[in-house]
């Protein structure tokens, strides 16, 4: 792997907040603040219900774009994730912001063709993920070990973030100007905050000798033979139909029910504030507490959250279950990450990191759609989110499954990955 040494000073170290990676994880961290996860995600549900009015298209084929970006980042992980264990990260994620920037400021252009909107999604999800943080979480895997929970925290944050403000950016330029014009805008915003950061982001190279741990770990192989990686995919195959339904319906679920669309924008926001905390406070406790406990907890939250959303009937239920929702995925976030490393190591972290997208971005496609389908057949969400409250209680329960892993530092750290259901 080429990368530069960036200014590494080898009197600091990661614990010092004058040591560089903090400076990169928070660059990386504003990029992901106009990548694909904050601002096509967070915002869909904004955009849905006035393009499906415009166009007189139902709610389930306007879902479908959003699946179709999914299943493209499903399909482009994997290979995207190889590409990082092999090259530098920014020859990745420079044109992969271009296009998606490009992209999305495209859709003010939307023509009464369905498959005009499938297209552009399709090319968003194909990019997707190089503006997201499979791209970056590599890069600062090279630059912190011992504080690498926190690490992603700050990356991540930037996502919560952009989750929490974007929403009503989307709904107050959409009143205002309508939404081509916001597309337009917001596209530009991706290109005039993405592109100049994402010179700062590169991996860590120490002179004369290899980055401790880099090398190191299990191949792609040897992790898709362990039951501790299909432990993780399939949790995060649960959760990303709940948590990905609710999201792209959240705008549509209030409103519907009577709640002003300025309000059901607060909801968004407010997932997207808890999202923000969860992120941070996730990455301390996992430098200090056995991870999958902490997921366990986070997706109890989430659980709980999805229930209240079912019978939300007013702003303030709506901000309080939306609010559990984005704790417990945006602390999530940061666990997928942080478990692969210890578990896996660094040799092909980006790649195995990238199929575990694929499982999550599969999953993402269909929740949406299903909730387009249930609500266009009964005109309600109900009975639905109280059965994917039920199943994120389920995945909660899953992760108790996953055994300790060694130490960071020592010997064979990839090796408690080859044996899935030992103990220490």
């Amino acid at each position: 792997m080429q990368s530069s040494s960036a200014g590494y000073s080898p009197s600091l170290d990661e614990h010092s907040w004058r040591y560089p990676g903090w400076r990169i994880s928070i660059a990386s961290s504003a990029c992901v603040f106009v990548g694909f996860a904050s601002l096509l995600v967070y915002t869909f549900s904004i955009f849905l219900k006035p393009i499906a009015t415009e166009f007189g298209w139902s709610r389930e084929a306007v879902s479908a774009a959003f699946g179709f970006a999914a299943l493209s980042v499903a399909a482009c992980s994997p290979p995207l994730g190889l590409l990082l264990d092999r090259y530098p990260a920014r020859r990745l994620i420079i044109p992969c912001v271009t296009v998606f920037g490009c992209a999305f400021a495209s859709l003010s252009l939307l023509t009464a063709h369905i498959w005009h909107l499938y297209a552009v999604f399709i090319v968003l999800g194909i990019v997707g993920n190089g503006t997201a943080h499979l791209a970056y979480t590599r890069v600062l895997s090279t630059w912190f070990e011992q504080r690498r929970g926190l690490a992603f925290a700050v990356l991540l944050t930037g996502g919560a973030f952009g989750a929490m403000v974007l929403p009503m950016v989307a709904e107050t330029l959409i009143q205002a100007m309508g939404w081509r014009h916001t597309f337009a805008v917001m596209g530009a915003i991706v290109l005039v905050i993405g592109l100049p950061l994402t010179t700062v982001v590169r991996e860590r190279s120490v002179p004369s000798r290899k980055v401790e741990g880099v090398e190191s770990g299990a191949s792609v192989a040897e992790g898709m033979r362990s039951g501790i990686f299909w432990i993780i995919v399939s949790v995060l195959f649960i959760v990303s139909i709940s948590q990905n339904g609710a999201i792209a319906h959240l705008s549509p679920l209030l409103t519907d029910r009577g709640v002003s669309p300025r309000n059901a924008a607060l909801a968004a926001s407010a997932m997207g504030g808890a999202v923000l905390l969860g992120r941070f406070v996730t990455g301390m406790l996992l430098d200090r507490f056995f991870a999958p406990r902490v997921s366990f907890i986070l997706l109890l939250f989430a659980a709980l959250g999805t229930f209240l959303l079912s019978g939300a009937k007013s702003v303030s239920v709506g901000v309080i279950g939306a609010g559990l929702i984005g704790l417990g995925m945006g602390g999530e976030a940061d666990v997928t990450p942080y478990l692969l490393s210890k578990y896996f190591g660094l040799r092909s972290f980006s790649t195995l990191y990238g199929l575990t997208w694929t499982a999550y971005a599969i999953a993402g496609a269909i929740g949406p759609v299903i909730m387009g389908k249930v609500f266009d057949a009964t005109g309600s969400y109900a009975i639905l989110l109280s059965w994917l409250a039920g199943s994120t209680v389920i995945a909660a329960s899953i992760m108790l499954l996953l055994p300790r892993y060694e130490t960071a530092g020592e010997p064979n750290s990839a090796q408690t990955a080859l044996t899935p259901l030992a103990t220490e």
